[in-house]
């Protein structure tokens, strides 16, 4: 009983409310509610931070006599970095452009080698005479540029989240208000996030119809062509993704909570890396094959089993990192 008196001592010492003081403390207001009726234990973390909060020293806290305080000399406010109310709306806006901003720099990624294919369906034609090296040159060197864009863009979002950096990096706590701020935002946002991801899971889906549809036709245009639409419908589905993404992760990223929370950023950064280098060896492969036999008709395959395999390859990853949490 001793700590929970403590701790409904400092709260109305400080003059806060139950829901004030889980504000602070980043958790609900039913946990303090049960420190309070000594029905749980803060664990060690959730000490150490009421003892900053409240500027007394652990021992104190921790001691079963209800003695005079022990304060401790000073309390750090840098030790965890608050978020303001200022700071939450200016990332949450700045997330909601780049969303933006990066789901047409894939889109661009995705559709980048559609004037290739063109040019060679059109080399074809006996109208349009262009020899099949001069199309694929225009239709190798028309990719840079569209690359270039691409790139360009991602990293002028990079240039505009680096002052938030911290975030994935370094403890962060939030002021009152901030938590309850962005679970309105959260909350009203999550019809739109469930409506993106209908979409982009839907074009995905649909996407081959096309290119099946114009493997049936002797017409190598026509074929081409609905290869083209299928890289078009697959680019926008990924945007709908992308969009949805980037804002719910934002949200999630000032809670703490799904990908962001404690537990899981320590498998993220091992995932990320193991993503990072399944996507360049596909695209070395996706290149090497393009290049050394010019079927760019058939090695666009290589991102179709990719996407597949990559699921699995996921799956695998976080099997064995919580394996290795289990030991």
């Amino acid at each position: 009983m001793i700590l929970a008196d403590k701790i409904i001592r400092f709260r109305k010492k400080n003059g806060w409310s139950q829901e004030e003081l889980a504000e602070k403390m980043e958790v609900s207001r039913q946990a303090v509610s049960k420190w309070e009726a000594a029905q749980t234990t803060p664990d060690l973390g959730k000490i150490l931070q009421l003892s900053n909060l409240f500027g007394v020293t652990t021992d104190y806290l921790l001691k079963d006599e209800l003695e005079d305080e022990e304060f401790i000399d000073s309390v750090d406010e840098t030790i965890i970095r608050k978020i303001t109310l200022a700071e939450a709306n200016e990332y949450l806006k700045q997330r909601k452009d780049a969303s933006v901003k990066i789901a047409i720099a894939t889109f661009l990624c995705i559709i980048c080698a559609i004037p290739l294919f063109l040019l060679i369906a059109i080399s074809e034609l006996t109208p349009f005479p262009i020899a099949d090296n001069t199309a694929i040159g225009i239709g190798v060197i028309s990719i840079f540029p569209i690359v270039a864009i691409a790139v360009y863009m991602f990293i002028r979002v990079g240039f505009k989240n680096a002052p938030y950096q911290f975030l994935d990096k370094e403890p962060f706590g939030t002021e009152y208000g901030v938590t309850g701020l962005v679970r309105d935002r959260q909350n009203t946002y999550h019809s739109t996030y469930v409506k993106y991801n209908y979409i982009g899971a839907c074009g995905c889906i649909l996407a081959p119809i096309p290119l099946l549809c114009g493997t049936f036709s002797e017409n190598g245009l026509l074929t081409m062509l609905m290869l083209c639409i299928t890289m078009l419908i697959v680019g926008i589905s990924v945007m709908f993704f992308i969009v949805a993404g980037v804002r719910w992760s934002s949200m999630q990223r000032l809670l703490k909570e799904g990908d962001f929370s404690n537990k899981r950023k320590g498998k993220n950064k091992i995932t990320e890396a193991i993503g990072a280098a399944y996507w360049l060896i596909t695209t070395a492969i996706y290149l090497g094959w393009s290049f050394l036999t010019n079927d760019w008709h058939i090695t666009w395959v290589t991102w179709l089993i990719a996407g597949i395999l990559f699921g699995v390859v996921d799956i695998i990853c976080n099997l064995v990192i919580d394996k290795q949490d289990e030991k």
